[in-house]
């Protein structure tokens, strides 16, 4: 019965007049009103209807829309490459060199590059060998690669802390077939290892820092007020004892302000430097199956996006790609950084005498020590060391800073942000340890 018959059939029962179904409303004068109101409030009903209609179609379209995104996002693909956090990942496998090697792989690396090779020694199942991957260069923002020889230091820091875990000493040799060939860099490193590690069983083992392994090693958000307090310092200091390398905490608000200068300018020299933006751009993967393809590089988890927001915008960047072309990636990292500085309390430097690879590599393994404490005290770091790569658009500000904090002559390996944080950071992409084994 449509809206019209029922406005009818109303009007009959309210008025007792039948003038509507003889087709003369002037057989009723008294019932026009009436009739007039009821035909009326017929049309607003079935502009209500029309109006809910239109509506529900909206919000069903745009609905749909939204699906489509997040499924081009990856809503519904499995995230593997998040598998090596699980603390249950390495126990798949019986060999104790590759349970650690598959915890050692959390360690950060300069780009997310994670470039590690680990060969298993044949003939002593205590042995494995460290390489430094030459596939896995970035020579834009790195061309001495010493972010990479960094790199090498903070895994071998968590491989000795998950091997502590498992009962196990580690020891390291560094360069046990001598130095690199710097002249024929890749395929030296292709043939000579960083580091010879030994397990050995012990019952005498501690593993302070395990369970900071896994937790997110970046925080590029902003951090509270509070400073890191006296006793937390002196614990991040002591770390330093006896390593190749030295750790300073500034706290001073000139300090403070000098390095909230250096990290600002840094970000911007190197957002303006065309090889570092297209070197970056090879390395950001937007959706959940190119992320399990690469499992490392850079996604939208190092912006801090996590949970339906991360699908959202991977599915609108995948839709959309200018949503993330030069120009915005510049605005976000400057934006980003400016906004970290002016709420960072702390600052901490990783310096060494020299420059050798040896030191470089020390110097990772300080940072890997640095950052895994720093979590189990609570706190949370950035490494903000843009200002110290060896281009020559870097040069004014590397000089400047390395006169100012490096007097000596030392060589600044690290320059870190640390404090509190009042985000929590998602966790990045992690290669498969198998795909390791080289």
């Amino acid at each position: 019965m449509g809206p019209k018959v029922k406005a009818v059939t109303r009007f009959v029962r309210e008025t007792g007049c039948r003038a509507p179904i003889k087709g003369d409303l002037r057989l009723c004068p008294a019932g026009r009103a009436s009739a007039t109101m009821i035909f009326m409030g017929a049309r607003r009903h079935r502009g209500r209807k029309i109006v809910l209609i239109s509506v529900a179609s909206l919000v069903g379209g745009l609905a749909i829309v939204l699906v489509v995104v997040l499924a081009i996002g990856g809503l519904f693909v499995p995230a593997n490459y998040l598998q090596p956090w699980s603390k249950e990942y390495a126990q798949q496998f019986s060999d104790p060199r590759m349970q650690v090697a598959a915890q050692a792989l959390l360690a950060p690396s300069s780009h997310n590059m994670q470039p590690w090779t680990v060969r298993l020694d044949p003939s002593n199942p205590a042995v494995l060998y460290l390489y430094a991957d030459p596939s896995r260069l970035t020579p834009a923002v790195d061309p001495d690669a010493r972010q990479t020889m960094l790199s090498q230091g903070t895994f071998l820091t968590y491989l000795r802390v998950s091997a502590a875990h498992l009962g196990y000493d580690s020891a390291f040799t560094l360069f046990p077939q001598g130095a690199y060939d710097e002249a024929n860099l890749a395929t030296s490193m292709h043939t000579d290892p960083v580091a010879k590690i030994t397990l050995t069983k012990s019952v005498s083992t501690q593993s302070t820092d395990f369970g900071s392994l896994f937790l997110s090693d970046t925080n590029r958000s902003p951090y509270t007020p509070t400073p890191v307090t006296a006793d937390q310092s002196a614990a991040l200091s002591a770390l330093a004892t006896g390593s190749g390398a030295t750790l300073s905490i500034y706290d001073q608000p000139k300090d403070v302000a000098a390095f909230a200068a250096f990290g600002t300018e840094g970000t911007l020299i190197e957002t303006q430097y065309q090889a570092a933006t297209k070197e970056s751009d090879a390395l950001f993967y937007a959706t959940e199956s190119a992320k399990n393809t690469a499992r490392s590089g850079f996604a939208v988890e190092g912006q801090g996006t996590s949970g339906f927001m991360k699908y959202l915008l991977q599915g609108m960047i995948t839709i959309d790609p200018g949503l993330n072309d030069d120009a915005t990636g510049a605005t976000r990292a400057i934006d980003s950084t400016t906004a970290a500085v002016a709420h960072t309390p702390d600052y901490a430097l990783i310096s060494t005498a020299g420059n050798t690879r040896t030191e470089q590599v020390s110097a990772g393994i300080l940072y890997g020590e640095f950052s895994l404490r720093a979590r189990t005290l609570g706190l949370v770091m950035q490494p903000l060391s843009q200002v110290l790569q060896e281009y020559p658009s870097m040069a004014a500000p590397y000089n400047a800073i390395r006169a100012e904090y490096a007097p000596d002559g030392q060589t600044i390996q690290m320059m870190v942000r640390l404090g509190t944080s009042t985000t929590d950071y998602p966790q990045t992409m992690r290669r498969d340890v198998n795909s390791l084994l080289g």
